[in-house]
């Protein structure tokens, strides 16, 4: 049986492990809370005691973890997966992490003896569990097409932007992009409510007009209801990747990423107030009179 290790059982990570599942993997599971694997187990996975012993004989180790930090301890910690990953393993990075990060770790695997590829995934829980995400991947081609079969259970879409590290980079912007639509949206939901505006007239219009976008469709409806119930991604999540977006601009455009900083400043409010919320909150901040 082709067998995976799948790290961290957040709220994406924990549909995504069950898709393995599903697709009739043997599956090991490992993450900091063992509560939020009760389920998987009751279906077959087997609980491990460390990212180490997760590892131990799978063919492909796939991560969900926070951070740069969190990924880091779960690869190449104290017990961490490349204690005990066989030769030749795949290393699977679904986690956003920031760019240097995959390059390091790539180098790092790589020296080891495994196929680092990184794929981060964009798409709502729901998807998840549906194995509807799309993965953006970055990987030698060849790496790529030996990971197909561990990538198929959880995403119905592939992206391939190329080397390593390139999926990582348009992650980044597309969370970047996110976080500036979500804080705009909020100031600009925060200004018709105190202009008095018609909010259910605003919703439509935000949603029919040229500013629409998945984002504001979605979280519009939510900040007018004051409806933030079913978190898909809290406050502290965004602001890390969109400081890790902003990092990367720096390096790479010749001018001071004015707009994404003013974006990162407005989530490291949130994340201050609410780092475990959901963004869309962001105009519970903004909305506050002077």
């Amino acid at each position: 049986m082709t067998t995976v290790a799948f790290i961290g059982l957040g709220r994406m990570g924990h549909g995504m492990a069950a898709r393995y599942l599903d697709a009739g993997f043997g599956v090991a599971v490992w993450n900091r809370s063992k509560a939020k694997a009760e389920d998987l187990i009751a279906r077959g996975a087997r609980w491990a005691a460390s990212p180490a012993d997760a590892a131990d004989g799978a063919d492909a180790v796939v991560t969900m973890v926070a951070d740069d930090d969190a990924s880091r301890a779960v690869w190449l910690g104290k017990d961490g997966a490349a204690i005990k990953m066989k030769p030749g393993a795949l290393a699977i990075e679904c986690s956003t992490v920031s760019h240097q990060h995959a390059l390091d770790m790539a180098r790092d695997l790589r020296g080891r003896g495994f196929v680092y590829i990184d794929c981060p995934v964009t798409g709502l829980p729901e998807a998840a569990a549906a194995g509807k995400l799309t993965l953006l991947v970055g990987a030698e081609p060849a790496d790529l097409d030996r990971a197909k079969p561990y990538l198929a259970p959880i995403g119905n879409v592939v992206r391939y932007f190329g080397a390593v590290g390139t999926g990582t980079v348009f992650k980044l912007i597309n969370n970047l992009m996110g976080a500036v639509q979500i804080a705009s949206l909020a100031e600009g939901v925060a200004m018709a409510e105190q202009a008095g505006l018609d909010m259910d007239l605003v919703v439509e219009a935000l949603a029919t007009g040229a500013v629409a976008s998945p984002q504001v469709i979605r979280h519009s409806k939510r900040m007018v209801a004051r409806d933030f119930s079913g978190v898909s991604f809290t406050t502290a999540l965004r602001h890390k990747d969109a400081a890790y977006a902003v990092k990367l601009a720096e390096g790479l455009l010749a001018g001071t990423p004015l707009v994404s900083r003013a974006a990162v400043e407005a989530y490291a409010r949130a994340k201050a107030e609410m780092p475990d919320d959901d963004e869309g909150r962001m105009i519970e901040i903004i909305s506050r009179p002077k």
